[in-house]
């Protein structure tokens, strides 16, 4: 499970929230897109998305690392645009690796296709601990990506619903395999 956000919505009037999001949005949807991912569901200037299902794919975890890098980089591209407009984004990133029950959620007329489980909780709970600039990844994504990233390994997070603390890294940059596999 991927999650992002930036934490922009809370500064800006709704008209330049609308814009803003749109190039936003327009940016990170075609790198997810373009890696294989499947949008979850878009909250403000965060998003859940994941891989490997629907679309099955190989090397799940170092699809979603490159792809948070690359998206990383697009927004910083668009934030120094932004900052010209006197808008101050942050862009934070949170992985992690494990099952979800997927299907869909909702009421007659109303139905999103969803992912429920404890990982999404802790991409979640991940992303909402990002700084500017980071992808936090769990311990499984990081064995996983270990020979494609420079990774940063975090002291143990204790994140709200997880009674044990969660070992996370930073990741710092791809060192391999730039291309989506």
């Amino acid at each position: 499970m991927f999650c992002a956000g930036s934490g922009f919505a809370e500064t800006a009037e709704p008209e330049e929230i609308m814009t803003t999001l749109r190039e936003y949005h327009t940016a990170v949807g075609a790198i997810i897109h373009k890696f294989e991912g499947t949008i979850e569901r878009f909250a403000g200037d965060g998003l859940m998305a994941m891989l490997n299902d629907p679309v099955p794919c190989d090397d799940p975890c170092g699809k979603a690392v490159r792809m948070a890098t690359e998206m990383r980089a697009a927004v910083a591209d668009l934030s120094a645009k932004w900052r010209k407009h006197g808008f101050e984004l942050g862009f934070g990133v949170g992985i992690a690796h494990g099952y979800a029950t997927l299907g869909r959620i909702g009421f007659e007329g109303r139905f999103d296709y969803a992912a429920i489980g404890s990982v999404t909780n802790l991409a979640a709970r991940l992303c909402s601990e990002a700084k500017d600039g980071q992808i936090l990844i769990d311990g499984k994504v990081g064995v996983a990506v270990e020979r494609i990233a420079e990774l940063e390994p975090l002291e143990a997070l204790t994140l709200k619903g997880f009674h044990r603390p969660i070992r996370a890294s930073n990741v710092r940059a791809i060192t391999a395999g730039l291309a989506p596999s």
